[in-house]
């Protein structure tokens, strides 16, 4: 039997009111994230990928209640956090933790390292001594690769790498049971995003972590993820286990975004189909009619422009759904 969920996501919608296209004209509303649905057990990574634009960094900010969601349910530990005020979520806060994309504007150039990874603790468990504050902050700077006597020094004297391993600990104090990570390692060297990917799947390992990875990487998501969800225009048109996700999508979207990833194998590259997209991504302040990447899509046909796609499952517990009228049709390239 499938344990309860620690995240159950429902109809999840995230709408920014822009002003009208004239000085009379009515407000527009811009839907960055549309109607999305997923759950996420303990301990699971589920990556999330798709062309810029598409509503992945929104989606993890309203998830955690940084960004105000318009729509839906958010589901935390069977209690739903889209009814809670401000001061009913804070304390819920210490269990779910993110960690941004640019290392060093989330930290406070003005604070200690030692200060900058204490301060969740001094908020959420104001009456610990000192010594056991200090004694937790050199434990966790040794769990990410640091040398606790860095606590004294400020960030501008770091590497990026090095940053980032900051603000790993900083959303580790905590213990948290899950993390946002919103392209964690995108700001980085090659050679140092692979020792931060490895660094959180060392720590999801000893905590039980969850994690919601974003990422333009495939190669990152496929390493580090269970399961993988693909944006479009702010809409989930696919979501299954990374094994069979990368071995044969099922979706148009997510056959070209494969495609288009390179490969690291020379006779894969060579012998891999070459799909394309055509045109850029529509507006979402305009979207087309029925399934929005139908603009796109080779596939497309009478019933895309007049109906919009629900995700349907293969009659596997829902392990593999896909949000397209022909995805039955289409093989696998």
């Amino acid at each position: 039997m499938t344990a309860d969920p620690l995240l159950s996501v429902r109809g999840l919608r995230v709408q920014f009111a822009l002003r009208g296209a004239t000085l009379f004209a009515p407000p527009r509303q811009l839907a960055a994230v549309d109607d999305v649905s997923f759950e996420l057990q303990a301990g699971e990574t589920l990556g999330i990928v798709g062309e810029s634009g598409c509503g992945k960094s929104t989606l993890g900010r309203a998830l955690l209640r940084l960004l105000p969601a318009t729509a839906g349910q958010i589901v935390w530990l069977g209690r739903d956090l889209m009814p809670l005020a401000e001061p009913a979520v804070r304390p819920l806060r210490r269990d779910f933790q993110i960690i941004f994309q640019d290392p060093l504007a989330a930290l406070d150039p003005r604070m200690t390292v030692g200060d900058i990874v204490a301060e969740p603790l001094v908020t959420f468990e104001p009456g610990l001594p000192p010594s056991e504050v200090r004694s937790r902050v050199r434990d966790m700077l040794g769990k990410v690769g640091l040398s606790p006597e860095m606590l004294n020094r400020y960030p501008h004297e770091f590497s990026g790498g090095q940053c980032q391993r900051i603000g790993i600990a900083r959303a580790m104090i905590l213990r948290p049971r899950l993390i946002v990570c919103d392209e964690p390692a995108s700001a980085l060297d090659v050679s140092i995003q692979a020792q931060i990917i490895n660094l959180l799947a060392a720590l999801q390992r000893e905590f039980g972590l969850a994690l919601i990875f974003i990422s333009h990487n495939l190669a990152v998501v496929r390493h580090l993820s269970h399961r993988v969800m693909v944006l479009y225009l702010g809409r989930v048109v696919e979501i299954a286990p990374r094994s069979r996700l990368f071995a044969a999508p099922r979706h148009p979207y997510t056959q070209a975004l494969l495609a288009a990833a390179p490969s690291p194998d020379p006779r894969r590259e060579r012998t891999k189909p070459r799909l394309s997209l055509s045109g850029d991504p529509p507006s979402p302040l305009d979207p087309p009619s029925g399934c929005a990447f139908r603009t796109r899509c080779r596939w497309a046909s009478e019933i895309c422009a007049q109906e919009h796609p629900t995700l349907r499952d293969d009659g596997d517990e829902r392990a593999w759904q896909v949000a397209c009228h022909h995805w039955e049709e289409i093989r696998s390239p």
